[in-house]
């Protein structure tokens, strides 16, 4: 399995592209509102974008994905109870932000739900759906159990995890997500996170101060 992050838009929101090397088929994970820099990395990694998987509705994280959409002709994946947020970008960023900033705000025009435990074949990878609502109602992580990865998306970062102060958050779901949804996976998975640096189960389990009560 070969992973390429591209750090994108105002938030340095990581998008990451999934594929094997002997089929150049991929799958994005989150897609940040900058479509033409993630088309480039694509084009010059010779891949095409046959799904996209995005972890919760937030702009920083949906803005891209109707422009990819459109472009690769690809599938895009996300929750339903993210609905309020993934449906009205350019809203999200305007509020966000007090004006609308540079970037990608379609909305794809095909969107299939996810749902927990839902187990899904992408790029060649069986991809398991774990929701874990907290940061926001519909947010879930991938896990690849067979590789040990575990995108993130904005419930688990290296010494941190994701705000809830934002609507549809709660502190209280995000930590019974993460003691039921994330801490049951083993300490050597790797998790690849919506922003910042990758890290292990095992690390943030032994350093996180916001998981040592868990």
């Amino acid at each position: 399995m070969k992973v390429v992050a591209i750090p994108a838009w105002v938030a340095a929101t990581n998008g990451y592209l999934v594929f094997d090397e002997s089929d150049k088929v991929a799958m994005l994970v989150d897609a940040p509102p900058d479509p033409d820099r993630i088309g480039q990395v694509a084009l010059e990694l010779g891949v095409s974008i046959g799904a996209v998987l995005l972890t919760h509705g937030h702009i920083d994280h949906i803005g891209g994905s109707g422009e990819i959409a459109k472009r690769f002709d690809s599938q895009v994946f996300v929750h339903p109870d993210d609905d309020f947020l993934t449906l009205h970008p350019v809203e999200q960023a305007t509020r966000m932000f007090g004006f609308l900033p540079p970037g990608s705000y379609e909305v794809p025009e095909k969107i299939s739900a996810l749902h927990d435990g839902q187990n899904l074949d992408l790029a060649g990878f069986s991809v398991e759906v774990r929701q874990t609502p907290g940061h926001t109602p519909g947010h879930c992580c991938f896990y690849l159990a067979e590789q040990g990865t575990l995108f993130s998306g904005d419930q688990l970062f290296a010494g941190s995890v994701g705000r809830t102060d934002l609507p549809g958050g709660s502190t209280a779901a995000l930590l019974e997500s993460m003691a039921t949804r994330v801490l049951t996976l083993d300490d050597q998975v790797r998790v690849l996170p919506g922003h910042g640096d990758e890290t292990t189960i095992g690390w943030e389990r032994t350093t996180n101060p916001f998981l040592q009560n868990l």
